[in-house]
């Protein structure tokens, strides 16, 4: 590795200050349900996410490459472009987890990209193999997590019709534990890699490193620092996600973890960026909706549906501006 300069430095603690943030906003979204249903503790659920989070991030790469080399092209990438972007996503995310809401740090990020990417390169930096996969992570992350999640509780339901409750809610007790260390393994192996992509991105556009290659002290790094993050702030959106949506039995619970996991692992293997926080939400709303629609309190809904749309254009924005006071202060 060659030498880093403080600019880069600053860059790089950026990007770990918002893995961070994704930590408080974004990763409890795997023990969101868990937690509700109270079949975990939220000390022994964090613990289980941060480990999961970590060995899934170890399981592969697909999706750190395409956002290090799939969103914008590289020659013209600069640690101050992708610094910029992180200024965003700070920005957006922490205003958001004021709120209780879970945003997209998916989408805040390649937004982010793109707005400073073109404020210093002009639209020519964006790549289109890469935003055709962010376009195919929102098919997933909406209209998968809510049928996949629908389909199985319905599954279950014809399965389990002729049993007790006490014995179906025994039985989803110990299997919503698998179902929340999946969702924890597949948020590892999606989310926890986009920013271990824009880590090794500005190592390479630094020349820090020679060619893009996500190192595995990187990886360890960004999951940790996600993981503390998850510890310190998380509640706010597990109240949220675990309670304020629907209520949630174990059952339900497990049917959620279990959907929403199955469509980011599918995801994450073809290196498609999707919303962990669009797809859990999306997927309980699926399971609540086996009930009867008025189950799901939609009021909330639309409060998070509204934060997600409105993630592209302001993290877009916010990645523009600081791009070009960044251009402004000579920090290129």
């Amino acid at each position: 590795m060659g030498e880093i300069s403080t600019g880069t430095l600053f860059v790089l603690f950026l990007i770990l200050w918002a893995e961070f943030v994704n930590g408080w906003t974004d990763a409890p979204n795997a023990i969101a349900t868990v937690v509700s249903t109270r079949v975990l503790s939220p000390r022994v659920a964090v613990l289980l996410a941060v480990g999961f989070n970590i060995i899934g991030a170890l399981s592969g790469t697909a999706v750190a490459a395409t956002i290090g080399k799939g969103i914008l092209q590289v020659d013209f990438v600069t640690p101050a472009t992708v610094g910029a972007a992180m200024v965003g996503i700070i920005v957006w995310s922490t205003v958001a987890w004021i709120y209780g809401l879970p945003t997209s740090e998916s989408h805040a990020l390649v937004a982010g990209l793109a707005g400073a990417g073109v404020a210093v390169a002009g639209t020519d930096i964006l790549l289109s193999e890469g935003w055709r996969k962010v376009g195919l992570g929102l098919v997933f992350s909406t209209f998968l997590g809510f049928g996949v999640a629908l389909l199985l509780m319905n599954l279950i339901y014809r399965v389990f019709q002729k049993a007790s409750p006490g014995a179906v809610r025994n039985i989803f007790s110990r299997l919503q534990i698998v179902s929340a260390a999946f969702v924890a393994f597949s948020h590892g192996s999606n989310d926890a890699q986009k920013f271990m992509g824009a880590f090794t991105l500005t190592l390479v556009s630094a020349g820090a490193l020679s060619h893009f290659a996500v190192p595995i002290w990187v990886i360890l790094l960004c999951a940790s620092v996600m993981g503390i993050g998850t510890a310190v702030g998380g509640w706010r959106i597990i109240r949220t996600l675990g309670v304020r949506i629907t209520h949630l039995e174990p059952v339900h619970g497990f049917a959620a973890e279990a959907g929403a996991a199955m469509v980011i692992e599918a995801a994450s293997r073809v290196g498609i960026p999707l919303s962990t926080t669009h797809t859990i939400s999306t997927a309980i709303m699926g399971v609540g909706s086996t009930r009867r629609l008025s189950a799901v309190r939609w009021g909330v809904a639309i409060e998070i549906v509204t934060a997600w749309v409105l993630t592209f254009p302001v993290c877009a924005a916010l990645g523009w501006v600081s791009a070009k006071v960044f251009v402004l202060l000579g920090l290129h």
